[in-house]
């Protein structure tokens, strides 16, 4: 460009911008839904869990290792599925601080509620303490699992489209 020419910005209609925008939100929406864990990942946890619990508790060498086993190959095709469903990495920025600590706190709450119950009947002497106990974290995974990834959706889908907040 010679030199004194002033470059004009070209006009782009207000409707074209507005659906360019529009389009790159549906596709981070994209991006954001295919990086959240699956609903039926959380209850099938919760279940190999339990029964993995069950097993040891019973005391029963048999039983220890068939649950071990049953408990490990469960789980690990649990994360292969999980890893195949997802495409992308998510980066820590879009999850960002309040995503961060919404894990950290979800996973303090159910391991608190698991040993607190389970100690507290232990103490009282209850059969299978630790299979009981296991039973409402369980639960929590079923059922807050998915809350979590819902809220961590909505959190994904705040930020703003460049920069971060």
């Amino acid at each position: 460009m010679p030199e004194g020419e002033v470059m004009e910005t070209p006009h782009i209609p207000a409707i074209d911008a507005e659906l360019a925008l529009a389009e790159v939100r549906a596709r981070r929406a994209e991006v954001v839904d295919a990086n959240l864990v699956p609903r039926w990942f959380w209850p099938s946890v919760g279940v190999l869990m339990l029964m993995f619990v069950a097993a040891v508790e019973s005391g029963r060498p048999w039983a220890v290792a068939t649950g071990s086993v049953f408990y490990a190959i469960g789980l690990a095709t649990l994360i292969v599925a999980v890893v195949r469903h997802t495409r992308v990495q998510v980066r820590n920025e879009l999850i960002g601080l309040r995503g961060g600590l919404a894990i950290a706190a979800f996973a303090v709450v159910l391991a608190g509620i698991g040993v607190g119950l389970g100690l507290t009947l232990e103490a009282l002497a209850v059969p299978a303490p630790a299979t009981i106990a296991c039973a409402p974290v369980a639960a929590g995974l079923a059922f807050g699992g998915p809350a979590l990834m819902a809220y961590l959706r909505r959190v994904m889908m705040s930020r703003p489209l460049a920069g971060s907040r």
